[in-house]
């Protein structure tokens, strides 16, 4: 088997991971990172439109620390509330406008333009039009790419952390306290697994939106990375704040996408089928939104509410220049934001939950760090405040690679005796329409019972059809061939049961977790 040597191993891409990379290699570490897309600028990231915290006029930290704690329905973690307010603008101004060179969108006099978005008490949004993530990712990649330190693989896809309870031939070490040594990794192209060795791991995979049916999400948001930190004994919480952003486009025979919240803060407003407002603002939490959205599409029995971009273009503002990609991507299926009401619904956006980590993304597991969506840092509480992602993945990016600095020591690997990947009891190659089914059924049954609003009698429903499914995906797994989709599925099955388990065991509504029978 093929073995990977590094300091560092980083699972995922993203402004997480990559930001971790980059600080890391600036020590003089050797980091390894892995992203199973062929495309290395595909990421959770990558889709971010909205933007990212900033100062406003009159701002101050302890205004962001506010808006932050209301939009999570007070039950964050008070300490990284605190650091995101503190940290975040300096780094933002640090790293990616110093640095990086990120060229965010100006007014008319010149200063960065701050847009307003729901839950915030300023405008203080700043943005690359409405792909201020995509921007970002670039950004980024061109800087690990040049930097001697990073490796980046792509199309490279975790399977399992290697974990010295499960996978070290010494017998001796499941008597210990779990080390976490790196990954075994499919490398896609070939289809081969290898053996990534590493002193630290790092986990930046994003979210789970993908295994909803309606998502905002790229296809791999399929938890993998919680599912492995979960299977090798790392703590797993507040699984159960999966946010529904308000306003997913929703069109038949259309993929759903993102129509950002900045396009609300320039003054879009939302029409039910009478075409009449039914909300008294469009920037309310995203939690608050949603399930007015939620109700107001119930009481119509229809698919979708509208959005109204006619009072932006009163302000004189061009849509196709403010928001380039909403435009064509909604002009692609038929709409011409400038005339036509876009049709939307909400969809699964975001995790509020997580790996649990402390204030410096540390999970509980020796040497293993989750940071980004993957983690639960706290920072959310039962509902994330708009823009405040790409912040957070920024912020524990640099704060995960300054502790791993600050502790670092080799990991003397060759005593553990790792052992190859096993595959004696592989029989088949996978069904590829099988998996496809699964997954399909997976999604429905997370989208109509683990949904918007919750009940006692869904959630069980859903966890009895979730596992019965497990049963038939979980054989598959370990008698198949393993594929990117395969591995996928296994942990989308787990994730989404770990997800209805939680939003069953929590019958207090709080945030995006509203249960509708307590």
């Amino acid at each position: 088997m093929n073995t990977i040597e590094c300091e560092i191993l980083i699972i995922g891409a993203g402004i997480a991971g990559l930001t971790c990379a980059i600080k890391l290699a600036d020590r003089g570490k050797n980091v390894v990172v892995i992203n199973r897309s062929e495309d290395p600028e595909e990421s959770n990231t990558k889709y971010a439109q909205g933007g990212i915290v900033w100062w406003g006029e009159d701002d101050s930290a302890e205004l962001i620390e506010t808006d932050i704690e209301e939009a999570g329905d007070e039950i964050g973690r008070e300490s990284a509330i605190k650091i995101i307010a503190e940290d975040g603008p300096v780094l933002v101004k640090s790293f990616l406008i110093d640095r990086l060179g990120i060229n965010f969108d100006k007014d008319p006099f010149g200063n960065l333009h701050k847009t307003l978005e729901g839950g915030h008490s300023k405008n203080r949004i700043i943005h690359v039009a409405d792909q201020t993530g995509l921007a970002i990712q670039k950004a980024l990649l061109k800087e690990a790419k040049n930097h001697p330190n990073i490796k980046i693989l792509s199309s490279t896809t975790a399977i399992d952390l290697i974990s010295t309870t499960h996978h070290s031939k010494n017998r001796d070490a499941i008597y210990q306290a779990t080390k976490i040594l790196g990954a075994y990794v499919l490398e896609r192209n070939s289809n081969k697994i290898q053996k990534i060795l590493s002193s630290y791991t790092v986990i930046a995979s994003g979210g789970v939106g993908a295994v909803y049916e309606y998502t905002t999400n790229p296809e791999g948001a399929r938890g993998d990375g919680i599912a492995m930190a979960k299977r090798a004994g790392a703590h797993v919480i507040n699984m159960e704040y999966i946010q529904f952003h308000p306003t997913a486009f929703k069109k038949d025979n259309c993929k759903s996408f993102l129509i950002s919240e900045s396009v609300r803060g320039e003054g879009a407003i939302l029409l039910n089928d009478k075409l009449e407002r039914f909300v008294e603002s469009e920037l309310l939490p995203r939690d608050e939104l949603t399930r007015l959205i939620y109700k107001e599409m119930k009481k119509s029995s229809s698919k979708n509410v509208w959005l109204s971009c006619e009072p932006i273009i009163k302000k004189g503002i061009k849509l196709e220049e403010r928001f380039p990609k909403i435009f064509s991507d909604c002009l692609e299926c038929g709409i011409d934001i400038r005339k036509d009401l876009i049709p939307v619904a909400p969809a699964a956006h975001y995790l509020c939950g997580g790996i649990r980590v402390d204030e410096w993304g540390k999970t509980n597991l020796a040497r293993l760090y989750a940071i980004g969506e993957a983690s639960c840092t706290g920072l959310h509480g039962a509902n994330r405040l708009a823009s405040t992602s790409l912040l957070e993945g920024l912020v524990w990016g640099v704060r995960s690679a300054e502790n791993i600095i600050g502790n670092f020591s080799k990991e003397d690997i060759k005593s553990f005796q790792i052992s190859d990947w096993d595959e004696r009891f592989v029989l088949k190659e996978p069904d590829k329409n099988l998996i496809k089914d699964y997954l399909l059924r997976i999604k429905t049954i997370m989208w109509e019972r683990v949904g918007i609003v919750r009940s006692e009698k869904e959630l069980l429903r859903a966890i009895r059809e979730l596992t019965e499914l497990s049963i038939d995906i979980i054989e598959m797994y370990r008698t198949s061939k393993l594929s990117d989709e395969l591995i996928g599925l296994r942990n989308a099955i787990e994730i989404a049961i770990e997800i209805a388990s939680c939003a069953r065991r929590n019958r207090v509504s709080k945030g995006a977790h509203y249960r509708e029978d307590y």
